[in-house]
């Protein structure tokens, strides 16, 4: 039970890597906020654990993520562990022609979200003076595919942002770190193709030397150790959750 004791909010922790994270956490221990714009997938999550629960939150809107924090706080005291998970991304195009209602939307849930979720908790790690924030990036920040351009960059956004958190809350004993999946069985999946195709689907497995594609499963394992105990040592980290895409 290496989380035996934490309590941790999950963003988009209703489906794909939100929810096998989710589920890890709970299996080594710890009281996890199944937190999703989908209230009524997080409440099904949530169901099947003992030691979750769900909430409502929209991560692009600062009201939303602070009444999610203050829900939180109310419920355990106390939060040791975020993840900030919640990710869209727009449909595979050229640069010039994403929308701009695309372009807004993507960096609102990718890049302001964590801003806000900062915002909303970084005071209370400071108090406990001990803490774990996870920002769920890409290797799409590493290791750009064409024509998701703006998804791209907001991923590399968060692999900084990870680094300058990582760097100013350490003095506070608060420990930043990202992982950096490739491709995965998510429902995001189809959009990062364009079309979900046999011929698409071993495109793109083959840039993954390993030849498969991330698993909640994999993330949830990942995560755990990033947050737990044993990881007290590493802060600042874009860990690859990659099978070798970027090497």
């Amino acid at each position: 039970m290496r989380l035996a004791g934490k309590t941790a909010i999950v963003t988009g922790g209703a489906q794909g890597f939100g929810e096998g994270i989710v589920r890890a956490f709970a299996a080594q221990g710890a009281q996890v906020m199944v937190a999703d714009i989908n209230i009524d997938r997080a409440s099904d999550v949530a169901r099947d654990l003992d030691q979750a629960v769900a909430y409502q939150v929209d991560v692009s809107n600062g009201a939303s993520v602070d009444a999610m924090a203050a829900a939180a706080l109310d419920l355990w005291g106390r939060v040791d562990i975020l993840v900030n998970n919640a990710g869209i991304t727009h449909l595979p195009a050229p640069m010039e022609e994403i929308s701009e209602e695309d372009f807004d939307r993507v960096l609102a849930v990718n890049v302001k979200s964590v801003y806000l979720t900062a915002r909303a908790l970084v005071p209370q790690f400071k108090a406990l003076g001990t803490g774990a924030i996870l920002n769920i990036a890409s290797t799409a920040g590493v290791s750009p595919r064409p024509r998701l351009n703006w998804y791209n960059a907001s991923k590399g956004w968060m692999i900084t942002a990870t680094q300058a958190m990582a760097v100013e809350l350490a003095p506070d004993g608060v420990r930043v770190n990202a992982l950096n999946p490739v491709a995965g069985e998510t429902p995001l999946l189809k959009s990062f193709m364009g079309e979900d195709t046999p011929e698409m689907r071993a495109k793109f497995l083959s840039t993954i030397p390993l030849g498969r594609f991330s698993t909640p499963q994999d993330m949830g394992a990942a995560a755990v150790f990033l947050c737990s105990d044993e990881a007290s040592m590493i802060t600042g980290v874009a860990m690859e959750v990659d099978g070798g895409r970027c090497i």
